[in-house]
């Protein structure tokens, strides 16, 4: 196993949208994506049009487009990740889904799926209703690919908030909530590398930097 460099910044990958461009769900996560890169991650966004891409998943057939793997080999190196979904009819949208069926092909990974990394999740939808059960969906689903929700996850309700254009959002607090994702999200990440940077240390350099073992090669 290599050892890993703890020192680089981590990578925060973005999944989400609509088939509509300049979606509200994806100006979200552009908000979210910014708060993880304040907190000194490095990012990229993988939105509704790229998603639209993607054929519908399907286990039995041997052969990925190239769109597919480029999202499967992003998320493969990814050290967070943030998903942002509108809420449809009560559940995740299809778009989005597909996009983490897709991340089956991580199963047999050194890190399965989702496994070490930190997901903030986020939902739009057209009434609280949809954004509190959509929120909960989507980190039932992040919890079986085996990742670690952040604490605070975002439900907005875009009957009272607009995302106007892809800087601009009319409620504040909105804001703040988004960033709140992503930050955790990137701090996670930065906590989860550093710890598996002492297990990937050779077990005599781990010792030696102790402080009880500096103190018997003082005496």
């Amino acid at each position: 196993m290599t050892r890993f460099d703890h020192h680089r910044r981590p990578l925060v990958i973005g999944i989400g949208g609509t088939t509509r461009a300049a979606s509200s769900t994806e100006r979200a996560l552009s908000f979210a994506l910014r708060g993880a890169e304040a907190a000194g991650a490095n990012t990229r966004l993988f939105g509704g049009t790229f998603l639209h891409s993607l054929p519908h998943y399907a286990p039995e057939q041997p052969n990925r487009t190239d769109e597919q793997l480029e999202l499967i080999e992003a998320v493969r190196h990814a050290d967070a990740l943030i998903i942002a979904t509108p809420g449809y009819h009560g559940g995740v949208s299809g778009l989005v889904k597909n996009a983490l069926d897709t991340l089956e092909e991580l199963r047999a990974d050194e890190r399965p799926y989702l496994d070490g990394r930190a997901v903030g999740c986020i939902v739009t939808a057209y009434g609280w209703q949809a954004a509190g059960s959509v929120l909960t969906s989507l980190r039932s689903i992040v919890h079986a690919l085996r990742g670690w929700p952040t604490p605070f996850g975002a439900g907005i309700n875009t009957l009272e908030t607009r995302f106007d254009s892809v800087d601009t959002c009319s409620d504040p607090k909105v804001i703040d909530q988004l960033a709140t994702v992503g930050q955790q999200a990137a701090q996670f990440a930065l906590a989860f590398n550093a710890h598996r940077a002492t297990q990937t240390e050779p077990l005599g350099s781990a010792v030696a930097s102790t402080p009880t073992a500096r103190l018997l090669h003082a005496v």
